[in-house]
C-alpha cells in the first residue's frame, strides 16, 4: 500500500512553518496516542503521524522529501535517511511509546499494567442527572504474600543465566550476504530475565491474584449512550513496580418509556384530540425535570413542534443545557357514539365538506335516497 503524503498526514500545507508542523504533530499525537486512544487502528495512525513529523521537522529530510517524495529520505540522500545516522530521533519516539525502535528493551524495567473495560447499564434518568454508585469487577491484584515478586517470602527471583537477564537470545547466522544476528525471546525465562526458584504458595509465581473489587464510580450528568469514563489506576497492576493500568467504563443507557434523546435535546410526542387541536388548550406536559404548562394555539396541526427551553439534558462537558421538543400528534377517534357522529356531520355540513361515510350500511343509503337527502 502506497504511503500517504506527509503534509496530508499532518494536515498542513507544503509551505507550513516549523512551528505549524510541530503544533499539528502535538495535536494529532495526543489524539492517536495508544495510551489515550483505544480505537482499532489508532496505533498505526500514530506511527504514520510520527514518521511524517520525523521527516518534515528536519530541514534536510524535508528538502529531500519535497524533491524526491518518499524515496528521498528512505534512500539516505546526504546520509540523513532512516537507515543512516539521522534515524535516532525517529527511533527515540518509538522507544518511548512502544518499547521498540531497534533498541533492546529492558525486561525488568517498570511497565504500566493493562487497561480494563467495563460495560455499565444505567437508566435514562441517571444519564441525565448523574449518580454516585458502586461497581464490582473481577481483576488481578498484586499478591500480598510476595508483594508481586512471585517468589516465596524470604527469597527473591534470580537473574536468568541463559540470557543474563536481558530476556532475549542473540543467534548469529552466516548468510551469502554476510553474518546476521537474529534476536528471539529467551525460552528459559520467557522474556522476563528472571527465574523464580521457589514460587509463592499464594500466587504460584504469577505475582498477582484475582479478586473481586468494589469501585466507587461517579456517573457524570449528561453522559450519553456509548460514551466512556476513565477511572485512573483501576486497571491491571503494573509490572516490575510500574503503575497500574486504567479502567474504562462504557455506558449503555436504557431507553425511556416516552422520552427520546438526541444529543442534549429530548423529544416527547404529545397526543391531542381533534377539539384540543382545533380550539386550542393549555395542558400539562411531562419533562425529565417535572411537569410544565404548555399552551396549544387554536388550529394546531398534527406534526407541529413546540420547544420548552432548558428542559433537556445538561451537556456532559459543561456547555449549557439542551431543550425539550414537543411533537404534536392529533389522534382520530376510532369509536364514536351516534351523537358524536351527528355533531361531526353538522360540523362538516357547516364547513361545506360533507364526507361519504364508508361505515353506513346499504339500507341507510337507500333511506337517504328515498328521503331526497
Amino acid at each position: 500500500m502506497s504511503k500517504r503524503d506527509y503534509y496530508e498526514v499532518l494536515g498542513v500545507s507544503k509551505s507550513a512553518s516549523k512551528d505549524e508542523i510541530k503544533k499539528a504533530y502535538r495535536k494529532l499525537s495526543k489524539q492517536y496516542h495508544p495510551d489515550l486512544n483505544k480505537e482499532a487502528g489508532a496505533d498505526e495512525k500514530f506511527k504514520e503521524i510520527a514518521e511524517a513529523y520525523e521527516v518534515l521537522s528536519d530541514d534536510s529530510k524535508r528538502a529531500q522529501y519535497d524533491q524526491f517524495g518518499h524515496e528521498g529520505p528512505n534512500q539516505g540522500f546526504g546520509g540523513g535517511g532512516f537507515g543512516g545516522a539521522g534515524f535516532g530521533g525517529f527511533e527515540d519516539i518509538f522507544s518511548s511509546f512502544f518499547g521498540g525502535g531497534g533498541r533492546r528493551s529492558d525486561p525488568n524495567a517498570p511497565r504500566k499494567g493493562d487497561d480494563l473495560q467495563y460495560r455499565m447499564n444505567i437508566s435514562f434518568e441517571d444519564a441525565v442527572f448523574g449518580k454516585q454508585t458502586e461497581i464490582e469487577i473481577p481483576k488481578d491484584e498484586t499478591c500480598d504474600t510476595c508483594s508481586g515478586s512471585g517468589a516465596k517470602p524470604g527469597t527473591s527471583p534470580k537473574t536468568c543465566s541463559t540470557c543474563n537477564g536481558s530476556g532475549q537470545i542473540n543467534q548469529t547466522v552466516d548468510t551469502p550476504f554476510g553474518r546476521m544476528v537474529n534476536r528471539r525471546t529467551c525460552s528459559t525465562c520467557r522474556g522476563t530475565g528472571k527465574i523464580i526458584v521457589e514460587k509463592c504458595s499464594t500466587c504460584h509465581g504469577a505475582g498477582t491474584v484475582q479478586k473481586r473489587k468494589k469501585i466507587k464510580v461517579t456517573i457524570p450528568a449528561g453522559v450519553d449512550d456509548g460514551q466512556q469514563l476513565r477511572v485512573s489506576g483501576q486497571g491491571e497492576p503494573g509490572i516490575n513496580g510500574g503503575p497500574a493500568g486504567d479502567l474504562y467504563i462504557v455506558f449503555n443507557v436504557k431507553n425511556h418509556e416516552y422520552f427520546e434523546r438526541d444529543g442534549d435535546d429530548i423529544y416527547y410526542e404529545l397526543k391531542l384530540t381533534f377539539p384540543q387541536a382545533a380550539l386550542g388548550d393549555e395542558i400539562e406536559v411531562p419533562t425529565i425535570h417535572g411537569k410544565v404548562k404548555l399552551k396549544i394555539p387554536a388550529g394546531t396541526q398534527s406534526g407541529a413542534q413546540f420547544r420548552i427551553k432548558d428542559k433537556g439534558v445538561k451537556n456532559v462537558h459543561g456547555y449549557g443545557t439542551g431543550h425539550q421538543y414537543v411533537i404534536v400528534k392529533v389522534v382520530t377517534p376510532t369509536k364514536l357514539t351516534e351523537k358524536q357522529k351527528q355533531l361531526l356531520r353538522d360540523f362538516a355540513e357547516i364547513s361545506g365538506d360533507i364526507p361519504e361515510e364508508h361505515g353506513s350500511s346499504l339500507f341507510d343509503k337507500i333511506k337517504k335516497t328515498l328521503k331526497g337527502e
